[in-house]
């Protein structure tokens, strides 16, 4: 998951890609202890960001009889988080709270931490 086609800028990971009848579907988690991750979280959860876009390489594309080049196979590189997506459906659809993932996290590295200070059984 990159941030705006940004290579230097990967943001989280996508854990499901599928291509059903209506294209391609994707579930992914931002990876908050990356800055730009938090403030993409923040981002999504006030509405501000929700395109979704990908990179790909074009393996094989053919013209119809409209002349509309059609691509029938290609090599995903990744999927993006961006501000204005090429198709206007190509949205996040479902999020989670950021607070709540912050939440979350913060209670994991307490819980971590804590591990260290009880003595070995």
């Amino acid at each position: 998951m990159l941030w705006q086609h940004d290579p230097a800028q990967p943001i989280g990971v996508w854990d499901e890609v599928v291509e059903d009848a209506k294209g391609l579907w994707v579930r992914g988690r931002l990876l908050t202890d990356i800055a730009r991750a938090r403030e993409a979280a923040s981002l999504i959860a006030a509405g501000a960001i929700d395109g979704l876009s990908i990179g790909y390489r074009t393996l094989r594309a053919h013209k119809d009889a409209s002349g509309a080049r059609r691509l029938s196979e290609l090599d995903l590189w990744e999927v993006s988080l961006v501000t204005f997506p090429m198709l206007p459906e190509a949205r996040v659809t479902a999020k989670a709270q950021a607070r709540d993932t912050d939440d979350l996290d913060r209670l994991a590295r307490a819980f971590a931490q804590a591990r260290h200070l009880l003595p070995p059984l």
